[in-house]
């Protein structure tokens, strides 16, 4: 059986409109049979303005006259024309517990500081929040920035560990895919030569080297000093 677009709804028409019994309607619905009494007795769904099945092409006339006919019989409801079209294909916001939503400055701060390629819109989707929250916890205007502290937002519990590592591996790609088509990270710039280091002096080959000095060449020829 297929599931009913507006259950109660449909099983607030179906006390009002028909002679099904409570079963009957019960199982359609996917409700209990108690609730459909419930609803038959005016303490459940007060409120709530019944759907007709037959109109939004969930229960076909056929069906409703066999189950008229025999209280045994138990309807199958057919894919409404206008349930698709009623159906939202859009994921919905995340939700976050209150009891965590205080800990969302820290998952950005985490963010901010330890993942900067990631984009703010995909911090806002992943963690529930908007900009102006990542935008002021970045430039430390947050009303409580004092008491912010970096936290991984896994251990937090926002987010699974998975889902993180997917974003963040998606932002790195994206980042490598920009610094390549902007040419790439900027290269340092190349370092001249060294010049040689100076030698330094180097003293000229003593005159004497490998001779031994004597007497008559320090004080000169004692013949020619009494000339």
């Amino acid at each position: 059986m297929n599931d009913v677009l507006y259950p109660k709804a449909t099983a607030v028409w179906l006390v009002d409109n028909t002679s099904l019994t409570f079963e009957q309607i019960a199982d359609f619905c996917g409700l209990h049979p108690l609730e459909v009494k419930g609803i038959a007795d005016g303490d459940v769904a007060r409120d709530i303005r019944g759907a007709d099945p037959i109109g939004n092409g969930q229960l076909t006339r056929e069906e409703l006259d066999r189950a008229h006919a025999d209280a045994n019989y138990r309807m199958k409801a057919q894919v409404g024309r206008h349930a698709e079209l009623l159906k939202t294909g859009k994921k919905q916001a995340r939700y976050t517990p209150v009891s965590r939503r205080q800990d969302r400055p820290d998952a950005i701060m985490w963010f901010v500081k330890n993942h900067p390629e990631v984009a703010d819109a995909q911090i806002a989707k992943l963690l529930g929040t908007t900009k102006s929250t990542i935008d002021s916890v970045r430039n430390r205007t947050h009303w409580n920035i004092a008491n912010i502290k970096p936290v991984d937002p896994v251990t937090l519990g926002l987010v699974g560990q998975i889902e993180l590592d997917e974003v963040v591996r998606k932002a790195a790609e994206k980042k490598m895919r920009d610094d390549a088509k902007n040419g790439g990270p900027t290269l340092a710039p190349a370092v001249e030569d060294e010049q040689p280091a100076d030698q330094g002096f180097e003293p000229e080959e003593d005159a004497f080297a490998g001779d031994e000095p004597t007497a008559a060449s320090v004080f000169g020829d004692a013949e020619d000093d009494q000339d």
